[in-house]
């Protein structure tokens, strides 16, 4: 069977490759997408999209219940969180800026 089309990219240092856009606009693949990697025997390897997994996960699931039911049974436990603990999570990540979507460094790998 031929393909329909083709492309090619080019791994880097770190083994990282962007994904063309042909096979982006193909797959209709978006920012944060999942890939899935099917290897054949033959050595053939298919892209896909990743279908994303059920939204609901049953051990959060089960965990959000118990919280629920707990606050129900003691409301009297509830609490706003103390000013100082919030000072002190803003003064060591107040001013750390994170971008998603940044290559990582090569210390990072």
């Amino acid at each position: 069977m031929n393909a329909a089309l083709e492309a090619e990219s080019t791994l880097t240092d770190r083994y990282q490759t962007t994904v063309p856009e042909t096979v982006r606009r193909a797959l209709k693949l978006g920012k944060r997408d999942k890939l899935q990697y099917t290897i054949r025997a033959d050595g053939t390897v298919l892209i896909a999209r990743a279908v994303p997994p059920d939204e609901s996960d049953p051990v959060l699931g089960q965990f959000l219940g118990f919280l629920a039911a707990d606050i129900a049974r003691h409301p009297e436990r509830i609490s706003a969180v103390d000013t100082a603990l919030l000072a002190r999570i803003d003064a060591l990540v107040g001013q750390v800026d994170v971008d998603l979507d940044a290559s990582l460094l090569e210390d990072d790998e």
